[in-house]
């Protein structure tokens, strides 16, 4: 049997294993939180170095892919400077390739609900995930990108995909080199929430993004909204149901009554393929379709 393991600075909470058959192999997926210690974590990837198939690395990314440049999160690559054997990935791969059908499947499953309520997309961090961002843009949605909002609490929202770039190429040299807690939730702030940016969630019909930006800031009243996502636990799933939100798609499949990181899955897609490296994006493309992956809906309300 193969062996994927995402180890993440994410609450412990969160923690999960699960066996799926994946192309006629078996692999063990496993997903270890540290609480926010990301020493923990860097001697749990020295520990494990050899011994798995593929490595995730959970709550944090090692940078981010905008419009083909390359930006190198600093404060999180000593987290994985232990690992010199396994074939480490955190996700990217599957961000630029899976999610990218998301707007695509909606306008296939919900295609008359989105209409009738505007085409308007909240992208909670459209940096972190540029694939999901341009393909709401080419769907012909009216985007509102909250990198500056939710990633830095400056209260100016981006509105186009040029905007969304120019961004990137001033902010993440020196976003790249705060500590990483300062920029994303980790541990036991992944819990908690504060409602806020209100206005950007009561505009959108779809709110797209990492969960757990999406919960952070969320207000109590989501009614008829659609979210687009990955990474829920039923905890998270029933949260977006008491708020009243209409549908939810996990842009990664549901196991076991949750639905996994990009990170989480892409290493078990390279377990699978057995090249002992990360896979090109045609070559997460080939597997996806042979697996006949595609988000998935649920009708909450």
């Amino acid at each position: 049997m193969k062996r994927a393991v995402s180890i993440s600075i994410g609450s412990s909470k969160r923690n999960k294993v699960v066996e799926v058959n994946l192309l006629g192999e078996m692999v063990r997926i496993e997903r270890i939180g540290t609480d926010g210690d990301m020493e923990a974590a860097a001697k749990m990837f020295q520990e494990l170095d050899g011994t798995v198939d593929a490595f995730g690395v959970g709550g944090a990314d090692l940078g981010a892919i905008v419009d083909g440049k390359w930006y190198t999160l600093h404060s999180v690559t000593p987290m994985v400077r232990f690992v010199k054997k396994t074939p480490l990935v955190d996700g990217g791969g599957l961000k630029n390739t899976l999610e990218n059908k998301a707007p695509e499947f909606l306008d296939q499953k919900i295609g008359d609900y989105i209409n009738s309520r505007g085409r308007k997309a909240l992208i909670t961090l459209g940096i972190d995930r540029w694939g999901l961002s341009q393909a709401f843009a080419d769907a012909g949605y009216e985007t509102i990108y909250g990198d500056l909002m939710f990633g830095l609490d400056i209260p100016i929202a981006i509105h186009k995909v040029k905007q969304l770039k120019t961004a990137a190429a001033l902010l993440m040299p020196i976003a790249s080199r705060l500590p990483f807690e300062w920029i994303y939730p980790t541990g036991e702030k992944q819990e908690k929430r504060t409602p806020k940016w209100g206005k950007y969630y009561a505009w959108a019909t779809v709110i797209a993004g990492d969960c757990h930006y999406i919960k952070r800031f969320m207000p109590d009243d989501l009614t008829g909204k659609v979210i687009v996502t990955n990474t829920t636990t039923p905890e998270d799933v029933e949260t977006f149901r008491k708020a009243g939100v209409k549908y939810l798609i996990t842009t990664t499949p549901v196991m076991d009554g949750r639905s996994f990181g990009t990170n989480m899955l892409e290493a078990a897609l390279v377990a699978v393929s057995g090249k002992n490296r990360p896979l090109t994006w045609p070559e997460l493309d080939e597997m996806l379709d042979k697996l006949g992956f595609e988000p998935q809906l649920q009708e909450l309300n």
